[in-house]
């Protein structure tokens, strides 16, 4: 089956260290509901957007790599048979009834890495 990558866009992440479990209620309630489908590969929420450093060149700098309305909030992996079965999954996201938004890319390949062996890696 093939594997996609989910990215989630928010104005922000709804993963901040001073959440409460309310907050985020929705967000795991999504991640149950891929679990039990059988779908859900992966997932990896991000912290806030004043959170993050980003390099460029010589420069460090406090913040999200391009300044804009919406960032990447967090991303999951899921299998799905085909991209438009990807499509349906994804629009169950929260995210997309709050206004922000989701897109849905192939994964080409990778894996976790095995800290076992230097120089090897699990995936492909």
């Amino acid at each position: 089956m093939a594997q996609y990558a989910i990215l989630i866009y928010a104005h922000d992440s709804a993963h901040g260290p001073d959440q409460v479990p309310e907050e985020v209620e929705p967000c795991d309630q999504h991640a149950d509901e891929l679990t039990r489908g059988g779908s859900l590969v992966m997932a990896y929420a991000l912290t806030p957007r004043d959170m993050a450093t980003s390099i460029r060149a010589d420069a460090i700098t406090d913040g999200p790599f391009i300044e804009s309305k919406e960032i990447v909030a967090g991303f999951y992996v899921i299998e799905a048979p085909d991209l438009d079965a990807a499509i349906a999954i994804a629009r169950t996201n929260p995210v997309v009834r709050d206004g922000g938004g989701v897109e849905i890319r192939p994964v080409a390949g990778g894996g976790f890495v095995d800290r076992g062996e230097p120089g090897t890696r699990a995936g492909g």
